[in-house]
This record gives C-alpha cells, structure tokens and sequence, in this order.
C-alpha cells in the first residue's frame, strides 16, 4: 500500500466483511491487522484483501504464521 487510495481500497472491503470485528489499516507500516469473529476464516479475509488488487506478502492467525 504506497498511497492512501490503497489503504482506503483495503478499509472498504474490510469494512463490508461480515464477521469482522475490527481493523486497522496502517499507510506508514503497509500492513492490515484483522480482529474477526471465529466463523470468518483467514483465508476469507486474505482472498477478500487480495481481491483489491494488493499484494499481501505476509500473514498470521491467533499468533501463527500463514501462507498466503
């Protein structure tokens, strides 16, 4: 995310996501931190911030590192 359309494009979809709780999109450290209810699936969350157009290089759920 190196603008603030692309950090907003990422806070729109999150925001429209059923099952998530809360969000923080950060511009300055170019991540996305997801609080979700149990139901929702990282790999719903990851597809949906893919969907953007972002390239997601990182991820992890409950403190463990996941592919992406």
């Amino acid at each position: 995310m190196s603008c603030s359309g692309c950090s907003g494009a990422v806070e729109r979809v999150l925001k429209k996501l059923d099952g998530v709780k809360s969000y923080d999109v950060s511009l300055e450290s170019q991540t996305a931190t997801v609080t979700t209810e149990t139901s929702l699936a990282y790999e719903t969350v990851l597809a949906t911030i893919k969907k953007t157009g972002k390239a997601v290089t990182g991820g992890e759920a409950d403190g463990e590192t996941m592919s992406v």
